[in-house]
């Protein structure tokens, strides 16, 4: 699978909170939670953000609580993948069983800057930033991963394989 899209970039320990604020947690709508997608972190980012692009983060980010809303908002207001150096493990479980995808890339994550145009490669874990001219790898997914990824989750991908 191959995505396409502009870099917003974070810094490290961004946590659930900023991700989806707490008082956003009495709904489970994805469309409301895309529209409060790291509001805490930058109030204007749900405006700025087009579908298809990449959150960049630094070290731990998805920290804090285990809310699944945290990956929810992100994929709702169309973000296409998260590059991090690395990711809290509740929220790399998150991510993976609702079809979100997620790289670890400390190379990436260092020299991505904020409104850089990446291209990824989710099968051979390439980044390729187009605006810079340069190429980072990052760990691909095993096989099951990405299948899971693809269908959109874990739910729908076990839906898939029982038919």
């Amino acid at each position: 699978m191959k995505l396409k899209g502009k870099a917003f970039k974070f810094g490290n320990n961004i946590n659930t909170d900023e991700i989806i604020p707490a008082r956003y947690l009495n709904t489970i709508d994805p469309k409301i939670l895309g529209t409060h997608c790291m509001e805490d972190a930058d109030t204007k980012f749900s405006i700025k953000v087009k579908r298809g692009d990449v959150i960049v983060g630094g070290k731990n980010f998805g920290c804090g609580s285990s809310r699944e809303h945290a990956p929810v908002s992100i994929k709702a207001c169309g973000v296409s993948c998260v590059i991090a150096e690395s990711f809290a493990r509740i929220f790399f479980r998150n991510s993976i069983n609702i079809g979100l995808p997620i790289l670890e890339s400390k190379e990436a994550s260092r020299a991505i800057k904020e409104g850089d145009l990446l291209e990824i490669d989710l099968a051979d874990g390439k980044i390729i930033n187009k605006t810079k001219r340069k190429e980072y790898l990052a760990q691909p997914f095993p096989d099951f991963m990405q299948k899971i990824i693809k269908a959109g989750g874990l739910m729908k991908y076990v839906k898939r394989r029982t038919r």
